[in-house]
């Protein structure tokens, strides 16, 4: 689904899952103070979580043509990450 987009397309969406990153990881700098990344370590793992989510889930042939099931998993995938390296640390 996402290697069918095209390059302007991705662009913008990559563009976009940042800058709602950086909200969310600004929030999660408050909320976990010296366990977390700072903001844009998180903004950065955040927006890598989001879109490794949803190409494992294409890896493994589920097809997410339904945008908000893209962004369900995509949001899913992207605290379950920051979440696990959270609890490494």
């Amino acid at each position: 689904m996402i290697w069918n987009l095209d390059p302007a397309w991705l662009m913008m969406a990559v563009a976009f899952v940042m800058v709602l990153a950086m909200f969310f990881g600004a929030a999660l700098d408050v909320i976990m103070g010296d366990d977390g990344f700072g903001p844009i370590g998180n903004m950065l793992l955040f927006t890598v979580g989001f879109f490794a989510a949803i190409l494992a889930v294409n890896y493994f042939g589920i097809n997410v043509r339904d945008l908000k099931l893209a962004t369900g998993i995509g949001l899913g995938g992207a605290f379950i990450g920051i979440s696990v390296l959270a609890f490494f640390k």
